[in-house]
């Protein structure tokens, strides 16, 4: 299908990826395509902290002579080759800054890639920039950046979710062809659903860590974002894999993702978790849901009631854990090793350490931040660390056995992602547990490392994302993505192909 050079960016990765490989289009044109985009909407919608176009340009015109001098095997460029995509700016790229949207950040250009960058690299993809997100991931709604906040594409008033919310709205305005996110506690599969876009979080363990600026070190994934299932599994299948430089990854094989997606539904069991619609649940998100469950049914799949009675303890659980560990992770932040700007350097001369690193602790971190590492510090204070952490961490093991115990009888589970669509920006920043519970349904998902994702399944009547979320058994991607390959192509898809016929509002004029 003939596609206009404008209408480049609204193809998916995987089919812009047939095209440069067949000569169709070159990887240029494509990057121009995206480059002119995130002029005309970036200012609105504040996706990108660092955008390096004369880079992703070089890159390009490299994958285009390449490709000119394959001799009939392009294949050997990799999966994505001349494809263009953003990384959430807490994945570590060499020669580009690494900000963390935070100021003890700001000017920190590191001396190597992550390991997920590498592999998108050998992949042949070309990278556009970085994207925004809650200070160090910590947020809900990207209203922590400390950079700009980022606003959501179907509307500016409200909020993208978070922490990876610039990764949501850059794929989901088209100002990339898909990106990487990090999930702690939702953060891939939220702000997936506020935007309307696939997400997914995978099994603890699949994907490396090394080069990810940590936040909690035994919660944190990076996962793949992109605007149909079949993108979320060509990336997977990129990113995924055994890696010596982290010690918690998995040595097994990476299947091909990609598949899995024609397997259909029927014959699964799908488990409906009680606890995750038992009430303060927004009234078109419970339809919405209600919708899909019925979808599932037509399509074969069983569906049956579970219970996961520990649910209710997820939160505070959740927020013991991942604050105790960000208090570690985040004390190399100290004016010494991390922190100090060049422009600093000289006035460390004329003050104490101690008074250095008290002005740059109290300048670099935003609130949030500054709120879990005192939240993190207390829990693991002597005399405290029975009470709260140790605690937390058995609750956590009955919350995975919770799950253990729901796969016995189901291949999959089905709840919502998020417990209303995307809100207002401001509605939520002057109370801190209200925004925590915008994660409720994700975080016991990271507590027990098992794989989840977002699927959009609808709309408000307002025009707003809806997703619906599948949870999948330990390293059961290729069931999941399957189930929601069958979902996609019952409903469609944003951008699956062409010109989408619902997509977010175009750049005011």
């Amino acid at each position: 299908m003939a596609v206009s050079e404008t209408d480049l960016i609204y193809l998916s990765a995987a089919e812009q990826a047939r095209r440069v490989r067949a000569g169709e289009v070159s990887s240029r044109q494509l990057t121009e395509a995206y480059l002119a985009r995130i002029a005309d909407m970036d200012g609105e919608i504040g996706a990108y902290v660092t955008i390096e176009g004369d880079r992703a340009l070089a890159r390009a015109d490299h994958i285009d002579a390449a490709l000119a001098g394959a001799n009939g095997h392009p294949d050997q460029l990799g999966p994505l080759a001349g494809v263009p995509i953003a990384l959430k700016d807490i994945l570590v790229t060499e020669g580009i800054k690494t900000t963390a949207a935070s100021a003890i950040l700001a000017d920190w250009i590191p001396p190597y890639d992550g390991t997920v960058v590498s592999r998108l690299s050998r992949a042949g993809a070309v990278l556009l920039g970085k994207l925004n997100l809650d200070e160090f991931a910590m947020g809900s709604s990207t209203e922590n950046s400390a950079i700009k906040t980022c606003r959501n594409p179907w509307d500016r008033s409200r909020v993208p979710g978070g922490s990876s919310g610039g990764s949501a709205a850059a794929v989901v305005s088209f100002q990339c062809a898909a990106s990487l996110g990090t999930d702690t506690g939702g953060s891939i599969r939220q702000p997936s659903a506020f935007c309307g876009i696939v997400g997914l979080k995978p099994t603890y363990g699949l994907v490396s860590r090394y080069g990810v600026i940590a936040f909690a070190s035994s919660l944190d994934q990076v996962g793949p974002m992109a605007r149909t299932v079949e993108d979320v599994a060509l990336l997977l299948e990129v990113i995924a894999g055994f890696d010596p430089h982290d010690s918690t990854s998995i040595d097994r094989p990476v299947p091909r993702y990609r598949d899995a997606l024609g397997r259909g539904v029927s014959g699964l069991t799908i488990g409906l978790p009680d606890e995750y619609f038992a009430g303060g649940v927004d009234a078109e998100v419970a339809r919405a849901v209600e919708a899909a469950i019925a979808t599932y049914q037509t399509l074969g799949a069983k569906t049956v009631p579970v219970s996961l009675p520990h649910t209710k303890y997820a939160l505070p659980t959740y927020y013991l854990v991942a604050p105790a560990e960000a208090s570690s992770n985040l004390a190399r932040f100290d004016g010494v090793r991390y922190g100090l700007r060049r422009s600093e350097t000289d006035d460390s001369q004329k003050v104490g350490l101690f008074d250095m690193y008290c002005k740059t602790r109290g300048a670099g971190f935003g609130p949030e931040v500054k709120r879990r590492i005192m939240l993190g510090t207390f829990a693991l204070r002597s005399g405290y660390y029975d009470a709260y952490y140790l605690k937390a961490q058995q609750v956590r093991t009955l919350i995975r056995r919770d799950f253990e115990r729901a796969f016995e009888t189901v291949d999959l589970l089905l709840a919502p992602t998020t417990p209303t669509p995307a809100f207002a920006v401001g509605e939520k920043m002057a109370n801190p547990l209200d925004m925590y519970l915008a994660d409720i349904f994700t975080l016991s998902c990271n507590l027990a490392g098992l794989p989840g994702m977002n699927v959009p399944c609808g709309f408000t009547e307002s025009g707003l994302p809806i997703g619906m979320q599948l949870l999948g058994k330990p390293l059961g991607e290729e069931t999941m993505l399957a189930a929601a390959a069958a979902f996609e192509r019952e409903i469609g898809a944003i951008g699956a192909g062409g010109v989408p016929t619902r997509r977010p509002p175009e750049v005011s004029s």
